[in-house]
C-alpha cells in the first residue's frame, strides 16, 4: 500500500521592497509607525494567526535598512530574500525562495506589506473556500460606488455598470508552481503585472473571488494611517466585545 500524499501545505509571501513614494515619506510605508508599532509587523502578525502556516517569506529591498530593527515575535518561521523593482519581481524571488523548501502544489498566500488590517477570519474562510479549488483565488471586496471611466482630460467617458466588479485585496492564493510559472511568463513577457490573480488571468485561469472586509485597506496615502489605525482599534473593540459575550455564557 502506497503512503498517503500530505495535505498540500500553507505558506505566505509579503512582498516588502516597495518605497511607497505616495506616503510623501523617506521611511517606506510598510515601516511607519501604526498604533506604536511599524505597519509591517501588524502584517506579519496578522498572517501568523493563520492555522497550518509553514512560514512566510519577506521579499526586501536591497541593503534595507529597516529591516534588521524589527521586532517580529511570530510563531512561524520567517525568511528573508531580496525582492526588485516591481511587486512582480518581488513575489517572483519569494517563490523561487520557496521551491527550494516547498512542493510545487503548495498553496502560497501573497499578502500586501501595507494591508494590516485583514481579519484572521477573513484568512480562515479564503483557505477554506480554496481548498480544493482548482485554480485558487483571492479576498476582494464587491465594488458599491457609482464607476466612471476617465478621458485623458479627467472627464466622464463612460458609466461603467458596477455588477459583477470587485476591489482585488490580499491575500491572493495560488498553488506554487503555478503561480512560479505564470508570474515568470508574464515577466519574459515585460507585462508587469499588478498583481498574483492577474498572472493567472493571462495563463488562461479564473481565480476565485472569495468576499473579505472592505477594512482591509492598503495603506498608500498619508492619510490611510488614521484610517487603518481606526479599524485595528475597532476589531480589537469587536474581538473584545465577542470574548465578553462568551464568558458570560452569552
Amino acid at each position: 500500500m502506497s503512503a498517503r500524499a500530505r495535505d498540500p501545505a500553507l505558506w505566505g509571501v509579503v512582498p516588502a521592497a516597495g518605497a511607497g513614494r505616495r506616503m510623501q515619506s523617506t521611511t517606506p510605508k510598510q515601516y511607519l509607525a501604526l498604533e506604536g508599532r511599524p505597519v509591517l509587523v501588524h502584517t506579519l502578525e496578522r498572517l501568523a494567526t493563520l492555522p497550518g502556516l509553514e512560514g512566510i517569506v519577506v521579499a526586501l529591498a536591497p541593503d534595507d535598512p529597516w529591516w534588521p530593527e524589527l521586532e517580529v515575535e511570530i510563531a512561524v518561521p520567517v525568511y528573508t530574500v531580496t525582492g526588485g523593482a516591481e511587486r512582480c519581481h518581488s513575489v517572483a524571488a519569494a517563490l523561487e525562495h520557496l521551491a527550494g523548501m516547498a512542493a510545487g502544489s503548495d498553496w502560497v498566500l501573497v499578502h500586501d506589506a501595507a494591508r494590516p488590517c485583514v481579519r484572521p477570519a477573513d484568512l480562515e474562510r479564503l483557505v477554506w473556500t480554496l481548498g480544493r479549488d482548482p485554480v485558487g483565488g483571492l479576498l476582494a471586496v464587491p465594488v458599491r460606488d457609482t464607476m466612471k471611466r476617465g478621458d485623458n482630460e479627467g472627464r466622464v467617458a463612460a458609466t461603467v455598470d458596477r455588477d459583477n466588479l470587485w476591489h482585488a485585496l490580499t491575500p491572493q492564493m495560488f498553488r506554487l508552481e503555478a503561480l512560479r510559472g505564470a508570474l515568470a511568463a508574464a515577466i519574459a513577457a515585460g507585462e508587469l503585472v499588478t498583481d498574483e490573480a492577474a498572472a493567472m488571468e493571462r495563463a488562461g485561469m479564473a481565480p476565485r473571488l472569495v468576499a473579505g472586509h472592505a477594512d482591509n485597506i492598503k495603506i498608500t496615502l498619508p492619510e490611510d494611517l488614521a484610517l487603518a489605525a481606526f479599524f485595528l482599534r475597532r476589531q480589537d473593540q469587536e474581538r473584545l466585545a465577542q470574548q465578553t459575550g462568551l464568558d458570560d455564557g452569552g
